[in-house]
């Protein structure tokens, strides 16, 4: 068990100092744990960047859903089928002589002098980008544009642009009747807050498709497409853009940016219906639960909890919740109850133990690391983990033998649990698998934490009651807990046998797909057993360990890329465990999109 993520090596993600200062200030009653777990959902950005730079990252889940969508992996990897881009190609020509008129009305709207010509010159890019898909046609020899139907999706996307463009916002006189020139430029923000989504989305997929380009592998037959979105020109168009919509929105009100946030939001919600209602003629390996057969297979999801499903550490609560109830060292303590130490002492004793583990793990990651870079071999990974388990065994036997742990109500670590922040789109990722009538999927969470109750009252306060817990347990004595704690996963060993026995209560069911999620050295030998093995999060000595005993970590969606170029039809998509590679994701939502879709 890691005795304590908040004491043990370095992680990207550490516990806030504010949560030690809350606990301390504020009493159980209210659980000074940093509010709703929605709390992610709005990451720290900084205060004094532009509404479109605010907007894009509060909204990055939209950005990842569409570029995991099965139609823009296809055309990255270049598998996709000339017809679907013959066809996308005619959908968004219409698209952009929408975009175009939006920009005119846009021009018409604005007061400055200067906005009026930026919007020009972004209305003359666009004209530039028609006059591309053109040239496509011509390579093809083919009218395109007649040959295709315009869809729903196109038509409710150009819809809703050239209404916003044209005033007709909620909230919002119609532009026949603005009285002042600031309520037409008031319009003229709306319409780039309308607009900006779709440029900074093509800016962004435009590189990220350009990373991937492989000049061995010969010519991509969408090169020019990639090309003319990655380019240093529609770069700077999606900035030029983007820096429009923050001087038109300089003298807004809250309530006016508001409306600015939500068309913002509708915009990136539009392009991904528009990415769907692409016309797609053949195998994908996105999303994995494409080939899932209900009727026959199971869909078996695994993953660790904390740093995984949390941004702070749960022992770190735990920690906490013992030192803040802990006695006074005046206070008298009456007979019948569990003797505690004072709080002054717990906190010591947390500091001596703490420092003990970190450098003690550092010592063993050390001595099981290998000094130079091994091929992969499962076996001797497995023997090297054998070691840190027996260091953490030992750790939390020193745990248990302190007395730290005692004295801890439950209904303080279940409020605790309630307010414990969550990974931000972890619980919907979980909502959709065990709510979903269609998918014959199981969740297990294994995890080292010494009390399961904490993580089940994580979940079961978002809503999710159906999800297998297997950790550690409190003792309790009349509801308070006696430092004692039931062992049942405290150790990689102890983690991957978990997940062994698991499977195979499940093996006479029909096939099983794997996927392991998870954030630590501790998760290694069960993400090498999946089928599927994601590492969320960057631990340095998940990587370091890893990689010196010949593991591979691959960016989730580059590996997709990959996998959909091999992607033979007719054939499954072949994922296997112990295979040496594990994918890496920087979110649940890129999660969500690669295993679930949009």
């Amino acid at each position: 068990m890691r005795l304590m993520r908040l004491l043990s090596p370095p992680n990207p993600i550490k516990t806030p100092q504010t949560l030690f200062n809350l606990l301390r200030s504020h009493s159980l009653c209210s659980m000074a744990i940093p509010p709703p777990k929605s709390a992610m959902a709005s990451a720290i950005v900084d205060n004094e960047a532009g509404v479109a730079r605010r907007f894009w990252i509060k909204f990055r889940r939209e950005s990842i859903f569409a570029m995991f969508h099965p139609f823009s992996l296809c055309l990255a990897s270049g598998s996709l089928k000339i017809e679907s881009f013959r066809s996308y190609i005619a959908q968004d020509a219409h698209f952009l002589k929408a975009f175009a008129h939006a920009y005119e009305l846009a021009e018409e709207c604005a007061d400055d002098d200067d906005a009026k010509l930026a919007i020009s010159e972004l209305r003359s890019a666009v004209i530039q980008e028609l006059k591309m898909h053109n040239s496509f046609v011509q390579e093809w020899g083919l009218e395109i544009a007649k040959e295709c139907s315009i869809s729903s999706a196109a038509v409710k996307y150009t819809e809703f642009l050239l209404a916003t463009a044209s005033g007709k916002v909620e909230g919002v006189k119609g532009p026949g009747k603005l009285a002042t020139p600031f309520e037409r430029t008031k319009v003229a923000a709306y319409t780039l807050g309308a607009m900006t989504p779709c440029m900074r989305l093509y800016a962004f997929l435009g590189k990220e498709f350009k990373a991937l380009l492989d000049p061995k592998e010969g010519t991509h037959p969408y090169k020019k497409w990639i090309d003319n979105y990655s380019s240093e020109s529609f770069q700077a168009s999606a900035l030029q853009t983007e820096e429009l919509l923050d001087k038109l929105s300089v003298s807004l009100t809250g309530e006016e940016l508001d409306i600015i946030e939500k068309l913002y939001h509708q915009a990136m919600k539009l392009e991904i219906e528009f990415f769907s209602a692409q016309s797609l003629v053949q195998p994908t390996v996105v999303p994995l639960i494409k080939e899932h057969n209900s009727t026959e297979d199971r869909l078996m999801i695994f993953s660790d909890f904390d740093l995984t499903c949390t941004v702070v550490d749960s022992s770190a609560i735990l920690a906490e919740i013992a030192i803040v109830t802990a006695p006074k060292s005046d206070q008298s303590q009456s007979e019948d109850q569990i003797a505690r130490m004072s709080s002054a002492d717990l906190r010591n004793t947390w500091g001596h133990l703490s420092k003990q583990y970190t450098e003690e793990y550092e010592q063993c990651i050390e001595s099981i690391t290998p000094p130079k870079k091994a091929e992969f071999v499962y076996n001797n990974l497995h023997k090297a983990l054998e070691q840190l388990s027996e260091f953490e065994k030992n750790a939390n036997n020193r745990v248990i033998e302190s007395g730290v742990l005692k004295g801890l109500n439950i209904e303080d670590i279940k409020r605790a649990g309630e307010r414990l922040i969550l990974q931000d789109g972890c619980i919907d990722f979980f909502k959709k698998i065990v709510k979903s009538a269609n998918l014959n999927a199981n969740v297990h969470v294994l995890s080292y934490c010494w009390c399961g109750d904490l993580i089940r009252s994580a979940f079961s306060s978002g809503g999710l009651h159906e999800l297998n817990i297997h950790a550690n347990e409190f003792t309790f004595e009349e509801s308070i807990s006696t430092g004692q704690i039931v062992k049942k996963v405290e150790s990689p060993i102890d983690k991957v046998q978990a997940f062994r026995d698991i499977l195979k209560s499940c093996q006479s069911d029909g096939k099983n797909l794997t996927i392991y999620i998870g954030d630590s050295v501790g998760d290694l030998l069960c993400l090498l057993e999946a089928d599927i093995g994601i590492v969320i999060g960057s631990s340095s000595s998940l990587r370091r360990v890893g990689t010196q005993f010949g593991v591979s970590f691959v960016p989730l969606f580059p590996g997709l890329v990959k996998k959909q170029k091999e992607y033979v039809e007719g054939r499954s998509s072949n994922w296997k465990g112990l295979t040496g590679v594990l994918y890496t994701a920087c979110s649940w939502a890129e999660i969500h999109a690669s295993i679930l879709g949009c």
